[in-house]
């Protein structure tokens, strides 16, 4: 009989991690933030020069906010237009929808915003009747729509894979019940899908958030913009920046939380 003692261990299962102790689980990464958090907002409301900072930068923080919900809300729509092209079996609904996606996440966000503002708006702000023509002659509509644009191309791969991992059998079962593919899509499949790519969708939206910053680039008055003019015209870009930074991180720290609940509350059971 073999020794107990010289018994060598079972050898660990490939592609297994060696479980994580408890300690290590705690979100220290939530202390940390919140230490730092009122270290820093004990700096920030005990000094005159910040707050009055904070004064200054709050239009561009509504502006900023303004941008990203909006241009959110209709990139989810020209995300899920071009994401049903995608997974269409008619080719040139096919064909279209994988040019535009494959041309727009091909070009950076930030060239795309230039085209768009510099070349695209003239030239529909030409040959558009007045008073129509303002529309294209906004700065932050502008903005907006190229954002959308910009990110409707990313939402629609997204909404590709989740309509792709929904079973056929469900298009099936619906279409054999006497509904139609629209009909099928409306209530069947999406559904399920969009269950299946919030966490997808949240990261898009947090991300739009700090990408508004690009819209500086074309005089749009959001929070970055606000503070590289405050910060030249004071010499004080320490103060400026820094609470620049520090109000973008509040803000994608808010929307993170925000976002997580949502994923919770709709989470598909397991």
């Amino acid at each position: 009989m073999a020794d107990p003692a010289s018994a060598k261990p079972p050898p660990a299962r490939a592609g297994r991690a060696l479980p994580m102790p408890d300690w290590a689980r705690f979100p220290w990464w939530v202390i940390i933030l919140i230490l730092a958090g009122i270290l820093a907002a004990t700096t920030i409301f005990t000094s005159a020069d910040y707050t009055s900072i904070i004064t200054l930068l709050s239009s561009g923080i509504y502006l900023t906010l303004y941008v990203t919900f909006f241009a959110y809300a209709l990139a989810l729509v020209v995300g899920l237009l071009a994401g049903l092209m995608r997974v269409s079996r008619n080719p040139v609904l096919n064909t279209v929808g994988t040019l535009y996606v494959e041309v727009v996440r091909g070009i950076p966000l930030l060239v795309q915003i230039l085209y768009f503002f510099y070349v695209i708006a003239p030239a529909l702000a030409d040959r558009t009747p007045e008073p129509f023509d303002q529309l294209f002659r906004s700065e932050v509509n502008m903005g907006i729509i190229a954002l959308a644009i910009g990110y409707g191309a990313y939402l629609a791969e997204t909404y590709r894979a989740g309509i792709e991992a929904i079973p056929r059998g469900q298009m099936e079962a619906a279409r054999s019940l006497g509904m139609s593919y629209v009909q099928a899509m409306r209530y069947v499949v999406l559904p399920q899908a969009l269950r299946i790519i919030l966490p997808p969708l949240g990261n898009d939206f947090v991300a739009m958030l700090k990408d508004s910053a690009l819209l500086s680039a074309i005089s749009v008055k959001e929070l970055t913009l606000w503070t590289r003019q405050r910060s030249a015209n004071t010499f004080r870009p320490l103060e400026h920046w820094t609470i620049a930074a520090l109000l973008y991180l509040t803000m994608t720290i808010g929307l993170s939380l925000l976002v997580r609940y949502i994923e919770r509350k709709f989470a598909i059971p397991k």
